[in-house]
């Protein structure tokens, strides 16, 4: 059995275009997409390592990346995301599939190889912590069978079914054996998120980067923990940033929009769309 991770990642992001170029340390040369394969080579589950990018030219620096630290690649469609994992994985003949996304550049490998334990341990198609709501926010794992993958690759029709990669998947329980694995009680962390996704996300990852990295370049969970118990104020820096989600309906996507719009402070403006909605 073959088990593979595959990292997406692309230049062209939509609210932090080059994200995954960006430095860390800052001005270390090192570039987020690095420290995440260098995470996962500490791995002691992973055969494989995949960076799965576009077609597109603006990614051949992620290609230049990916030569430099010595792993594989597979290039693909730049917005069905699901395709491109799914021809990754057949093309490098990957059994067991664990998807990374290239800006969580402080993904805990211990957690992952977890995560893939339990996902042997009890034959599930899918294992995830990304919805147990307790974990930190960018250590998010999602491990899978490439049989569950196929069968997404086949069935899935909705656009964001294949953008997202798994949403066929984690929303047909009836179909698909699923696993979600919980945070242990020193882990719970919900207000802490340090993904990269936007200018705020990136200025707090510096920060943790040069409190951490000095001390230890594969610093974990825990330190992240007690690095935030230490320096609450660091919570501040990105507190406004909401994470993308996927919703089933526009009425979900409304009330969405008026927690952004009350985060922000434009109370009036949510309060005319909530006084438009009741008409």
């Amino acid at each position: 059995m073959k088990i593979g991770a595959i990292i997406q990642a692309r230049t062209s992001s939509t609210r932090l275009p080059g994200k995954v170029l960006k430095e860390l340390p800052y001005a270390s040369g090192i570039t987020c997409l690095e420290q995440v394969i260098r995470r996962l080579k500490k791995s002691k589950k992973l055969n494989d390592i995949i960076v799965a990018t576009t077609k597109e030219k603006e990614d051949n620096e992620i290609i230049n990346i990916v030569k430099k630290e010595n792993v594989k690649y597979f290039r693909g469609s730049k917005k069905d995301v699901l395709s491109r994992y799914y021809f990754a994985a057949k093309e490098y003949n990957i059994d067991i599939i664990v998807r990374i996304t290239s800006d969580c550049p402080c993904i805990d490998v211990d957690i992952m190889d977890l995560i893939i334990d339990q996902n042997l341990k009890k034959s599930a198609d899918y294992t995830t912590n990304k919805f147990s709501n307790i974990y930190i926010r960018g250590l998010d794992v999602e491990v899978f069978k490439y049989t569950a993958l196929e069968k997404a690759k086949i069935s899935a029709i909705k656009d964001y079914e294949k953008e997202h990669v798994t949403p066929y998947i984690n929303r047909n329980p009836q179909i698909f054996k699923i696993n979600i694995m919980k945070a242990p009680k020193e882990l719970y962390a919900p207000d802490i998120r340090i993904t990269l996704d936007t200018e705020e996300d990136y200025a707090l990852l510096c920060a943790v980067f040069d409190y951490l990295y000095p001390k230890n370049k594969y610093f974990n969970a825990h330190d992240i923990v007690n690095l935030f118990y230490q320096k609450p104020w660091l919570k501040l820096i990105n507190n406004k940033i909401m994470q993308k989600k996927i919703f089933n309906t526009l009425e979900e996507e409304l009330e969405e929009a008026k927690k952004i719009l009350n985060l922000q402070g434009l109370k009036r403006a949510k309060d005319f769309m909530g006084e438009y909605l009741s008409k």
